[in-house]
């Protein structure tokens, strides 16, 4: 086995677990379209679906309630608004190879699986980069009633130029000044979330009052970025707006995790950077006088289940030999903001330079510490996004997952399937029962909201 995608697997078996009570959050990703995190996803013969099944509903609302008897947190989409031509400026490899694109809108779809469950977070990307917070604060509250108290908006700032085109916008903002309106934006939805009071809707309907007035106010908000009026015209929803999700590495990312964010969504395949990612971001948490137990914080994971470890590695390395070298340069160049055909195949990454590579540094390391070259960068990107493969039997993987979580001092795990229908299914109905044997898993939902899952007691 390659030892690159499975950097615990030696230590799995001989682990020392030191509190065997702390439970691990489980969310699942989604893409609306025809790939996740896997590029060969859409070509991979287990993906039994009809050509157009990634475009209905009834796949996702199927998705949502198979994780939602697993017992997970969330079912959480990412979202790119663009088809990238950062690879060679062209739109030709993006398209040829499907590199999260085509990509429908997932919020429509919350609402869909909401319908069909009762219990478990939904959650979708929404970017501040090129919508008014007015607008997001009405979206997200109406979603938090229609899901129960179970929204979850992942806030981010988009950082490719192409997104910044769709909208208009000739030059993509700087990073700094990104996040500087991101904060802005969010401080506006919260203050607009707090206009309307719990017990402003009074339903009088004898005296023919529907609303206390004084208990519903504007905010006449004005800052550097933003105005508004206010006051919302949507009623105080069951979490107060929506759960916050981060997923920011870089100092901007991080701050704002910590001000704000109730989860975080890391990328992060060696162990020891993931541990040394947590406990910034949890000692960041703790500076801002936040509860560090109230910001779940799950590292991204690719698991690859068989009925014995020769068919797990069996799996793997039919799934990876489906990803083709320039479709991982395509997906790599569009995350990154940065064109790889200007460099070589076999530069190593840790020794480059340009600004645009320095934010996805923690994902060139082999499991030794050397740099990979552009080119094997590339590949694992095309496989995975630099989440790492958890290859073997149920029991294997629960080992593996332990051994990552004890390391990291973990909160959890966001998994991505490699085909589906099928991964997500194989994942609840195998490794979900070992880890409750283990006692590192909930047995049973004990709250309603997202937040309640996200801060769930051990």
């Amino acid at each position: 086995m390659d030892g690159r995608h499975n950097p615990n697997i030696r230590a799995a078996k001989s682990i020392c677990v030191k509190n065997r009570k702390k439970k691990f959050h489980l969310a699942q990703f989604l893409v609306h379209g025809p790939t996740y995190h896997s590029l060969a996803m859409w070509r991979y013969p287990r993906t039994g679906w009809p050509d157009d099944s990634w475009r209905r509903p009834e796949l996702y609302q199927h998705i949502a309630q198979v994780c939602e008897r697993g017992l997970f947190d969330t079912v959480f989409f990412a979202d790119l608004n663009y088809v990238s031509d950062s690879y060679k400026g062209s739109l030709e490899p993006a398209l040829r190879y499907a590199t999260q694109a085509p990509e429908h809108d997932p919020i429509p779809l919350l609402t869909m699986m909401a319908a069909v469950t009762k219990q478990i977070g939904l959650g979708a990307t929404f970017s501040t980069s090129y919508q008014h917070p007015f607008y997001a604060a009405r979206l997200w509250a109406t979603l938090d009633h229609l899901t129960g108290g179970r929204a979850a908006w992942n806030v981010v700032t988009s950082l490719n130029q192409n997104q910044a085109s769709n909208y208009g916008q000739a030059v993509l903002d700087p990073s700094e000044l990104r996040y500087e309106k991101a904060h802005e934006f969010i401080e506006v939805c919260q203050q607009l979330w707090n206009s309307w009071d719990e017990d402003a809707v009074v339903m009088d309907r004898e005296n023919a009052v529907f609303a206390d007035a004084s208990k519903v106010r504007r905010i006449e908000y004005e800052g550097r970025f933003y105005s508004s009026r206010g006051p919302l015209n949507v009623v105080h929803s069951p979490q107060n707006g929506p759960a916050l999700i981060q997923a920011g590495t870089s100092p901007k990312g991080i701050d704002l995790a910590a001000k704000y964010a109730d989860a975080v969504f890391a990328i992060n395949p060696v162990a020891k950077g993931a541990a040394s990612y947590y406990a910034q971001v949890k000692n960041q948490i703790s500076d801002m006088g936040r509860n560090p137990d109230h910001c779940a914080i799950s590292f991204g994971a690719q698991p690859i289940i068989g009925s014995s470890e020769a068919e797990a590695l069996e799996k793997q390395e039919e799934h990876n030999s489906l990803v083709p070298i320039e479709g991982g340069m395509a997906i790599l160049s569009g995350h990154l903001n940065f064109d790889l055909s200007k460099l070589s195949p076999d530069d190593e990454m840790m020794n480059l330079t340009q600004p645009e590579l320095q934010r996805s540094r923690r994902v060139y390391q082999k499991d030794n510490g050397d740099s990979m070259t552009v080119s094997e960068v590339a590949q694992r990107h095309g496989e995975s996004v630099g989440l790492p493969q958890f290859v073997g039997t149920p029991s294997s993987i629960a080992d593996q997952l332990e051994a990552f979580f004890e390391e990291v001092g973990g909160d959890g795990f966001m998994l991505s399937p490699i085909y589906c229908p099928g991964a997500i299914e194989e994942f609840v109905d195998l490794v979900v029962p070992e880890l409750q044997r283990r006692g590192r898993f909930r047995t049973s939902y004990t709250g309603t909201t997202q937040r309640d899952h996200l801060r769930q007691d051990d």
